[in-house]
């Protein structure tokens, strides 16, 4: 167990203490998500186990804040100004922002201000998938099905609704199944990456049919069906392009010397 002067002083260099602990910083309201250890992916035994969601186990050394909700219209606009296309699947000041690219999401991230020695940016395939299990094994972060009164999702309302319109997980995050899906980092690889830390931001991955190459969404949305908005879930999208169901979160992190 910590000591109190060893508390204080990881306190002070920004890190939390508790999971689900809340700050906010340059307007963004934010949730501790502690380090730790966890299996990645989906077992074989889950009906909808895809065949890129092979399980690993990950060790996360540093905790990282991690965006209480998707970012919204309202953050967007008070950050950036324009919209790069009219929002229309839900419009308002507390609508998830869509139509933006994974280009358009960093960009954002860049322009806000955090404490000495941390950044905004967008979370590891790895850092997203343990926020949103928040300590839990299920095929969701509150159990083995999902339904509507737990997510937006099978085109019930045939649009993204406002964040957090539906409970929390364990460490406080709302919208992490369904909404709109959310760009992390890595580039898109067949196989999980595991271990400590893993981060594939500069590791190029599999190239599309097209030449192409793609980063990778998490947590479903609106318009897809159950089982895509499982927590183990991971599909492909080039980093140039946009949608109308595919907005993003924030993490704030410890700065290394990765990219």
């Amino acid at each position: 167990m910590l000591s109190r002067r060893a508390v204080l002083a990881w306190m002070m260099q920004g890190a939390g203490v508790r999971a689900g602990e809340e700050r906010e910083e340059s307007g963004v309201k934010l949730c501790w998500c502690p380090p730790g250890k966890f299996r990645m992916g989906s077992p074989a035994s889950d009906p909808n186990h895809r065949w890129d969601e092979v399980q690993v186990d990950v060790t996360l050394t540093k905790g990282f804040w991690a965006g209480k909700y998707e970012v919204t219209q309202r953050q967007w606009a008070r950050v950036v100004g324009e919209f790069p296309q009219p929002q229309e699947k839900g419009v308002g000041d507390d609508f998830p922002v869509h139509w933006v690219s994974f280009i358009e999401a960093e960009e954002f991230c860049r322009k806000l201000a955090a404490p000495r020695g941390w950044a905004f940016r967008l979370p590891t395939e790895a850092e997203w998938e343990y926020a949103c299990r928040a300590g839990t094994t299920s095929a969701y972060s509150f159990g083995e099905t999902i339904s509507e009164r737990r997510a937006n999702y099978g085109k019930v309302l045939n649009e993204a609704s406002k964040v957090g319109s539906y409970p929390a997980n364990a460490w406080g995050l709302h919208d992490m199944h369904g909404n709109v899906w959310e760009y992390c980092r890595d580039w898109y690889h067949p196989r999980l990456p595991g271990g400590v830390d893993p981060d594939l931001y500069a590791t190029e991955g599999q190239v599309n049919r097209d030449g192409s190459l793609s980063r990778v969404r998490r947590g479903g949305a609106w318009i897809e069906p159950a089982w895509a908005c499982r927590s183990a879930v991971r599909l492909r999208y080039e980093p140039e392009r946009r949608s109308d169901h595919i907005g993003f979160r924030v993490v704030m992190a410890q700065i290394t010397t990765r990219p």
